[in-house]
């Protein structure tokens, strides 16, 4: 009895060897799997389980961007080179990161649903200075067929047509006003009633529009000029003209609204004749302007005018500046012409005080009405207005000279017979 109480340590040990080694323990230690109510694959061609089904494909990498330099002297050539995902169209987003300049449209066309005009006027100082889009080369028809819409081509449709809407970004964010435009509003010099805010998408789409309004023309703002390989890679020779803004600018790559490359960045310098206009948002040799505004001033008080009237369209037609602007400098610049003529013609007595107070009483109450709008018109309409009223003047100037007028008109040839005499004293007076 007492051997065998000594033998069972010994026994119980191998007994537990032998439960350990045994095919019952592998199956008493493996989990039970939860009844889910399908069947576990037992087979190497079984259907892949439906969490591995459910995982998302890998993300194609983003894209990349590089330029072969990083400063240009008053524009030049920069050459972009990168590497996106194969198969995908890229687009190029261009635009001027330190100079922004302000944009207004005045919507006054009729509302084809409502049949309403909204006379509403848009705002914003956030517009870039410069601002374009480049698409494939082989998108080339499609923008050639928007830039022969001439004035019409829409620029929200533009990007849809070319299928660039992926690239379009910076503007979209800009801070934009509205204003319910009326005319007594325009004649007190206010724009009107400030309205709510937009939502994101109402402002995206008013941005797109006063890209439209500040750049124009459809090759200002979108260009063919990107090659894309096969195998992603791609390259693109961006020509930046010369007269600009100043200052850095960005280049960024774009596939798709979640695929952008970082931006890349370059500068643009210009040096002395060259100055940049803020207001205008581009740079200007003054040189050129100095000359031409002293021959029209020279002219303009000859005629009884400080020559706005002539250095106004000129200036639009001969050099890239907005209306508004063109409109807004001449008008100080006037003064320092019509100060100068007012002295002389002052000086021999060829001025009529209580005329010429009548008449600037009704020119200050012209200069608060006119800037408004000026606000509210087209380059279009501008040039049109402008044209037509300068073609009746040349006119109405060109009938009083004929002979027949003056033979009429008794009065007129007493004023030039009165001029040539004071000429005549005057020259008399210089030899004595």
């Amino acid at each position: 009895m007492k051997k065998t109480v000594r033998l069972m340590p010994f026994w119980m040990v191998f007994l537990v060897f032998l439960f350990l080694t045994s095919p019952w323990s592998a199956i008493a230690q493996t989990p039970a799997a939860p009844d889910t109510g399908q069947v576990e694959p037992q087979t190497m061609g079984a259907e892949p389980a439906a969490a591995e089904m459910a995982q998302p494909a890998p993300c194609p990498a983003r894209p990349t961007v590089q330029i072969d330099k990083t400063s240009l002297n008053n524009g030049g050539e920069i050459i972009v080179t990168g590497q996106a995902p194969p198969g995908k169209p890229v687009f190029l987003e261009v635009w001027a990161a330190d100079k922004t300049v302000r944009a207004n449209r005045f919507d006054s066309k009729k509302d084809p649903k409502t049949g309403k005009i909204p006379y509403v006027f848009y705002l914003t100082y956030d517009m870039p200075a410069y601002y374009k889009i480049f698409v494939p080369k082989t998108a080339q028809p499609q923008l050639d067929a928007i830039k022969q819409e001439g004035k019409k081509w829409s620029f929200s449709k533009a990007l849809e047509t070319l299928e660039a809407g992926a690239a379009y970004s910076v503007p979209a964010k800009m801070s934009i006003e509205r204003y319910k435009a009326t005319i007594m509003a325009s004649i007190i010099g206010s724009r009107g009633n400030l309205m709510p805010a937009m939502d994101d998408q109402e402002n995206k789409k008013s941005s797109m529009q006063l890209v439209k309004s500040r750049f124009q023309s459809a090759d200002k703002v979108l260009g063919a000029d990107i090659e894309v390989n096969p195998d992603g890679t791609y390259k693109a020779v961006i020509k930046i003209q010369a007269g600009l803004a100043p200052g850095n600018y960005k280049i960024m790559a774009a596939v798709d609204k979640d695929l952008r490359s970082e931006p890349a960045e370059f500068e643009n310098k210009i040096n002395f004749p060259f100055v940049y206009l803020s207001v205008a948002g581009t740079s200007q040799n003054i040189f050129w302007p100095f000359l031409l505004t002293l021959a029209i001033s020279i002219f303009g008080v000859l005629m009884g005018a400080g020559g706005g009237f002539i250095l106004n369209p000129i200036l639009v037609s001969l050099f890239p500046l907005p209306h508004t602007i063109v409109a807004g400098t001449v008008m100080p610049t006037v003064l320092f012409s019509q100060a100068s003529g007012i002295y002389n013609y002052s000086k021999i007595k060829f001025i009529n005080w209580k005329l010429g107070c009548t008449i600037g009483a009704a020119m200050l109450l012209g200069g608060f009405i006119g800037p408004k709008l000026t606000e509210l018109i087209t380059l279009s309409q501008f040039k049109f207005a402008f044209g037509w009223i300068l073609l009746v003047l040349a006119a109405l100037m060109f009938w009083q000279t004929t002979p027949g007028y003056l033979a009429k008109n008794k009065k007129e040839q007493a004023v030039l017979k009165e001029f040539k005499k004071r000429a005549e004293e005057a020259a008399k007076a210089k030899q004595a």
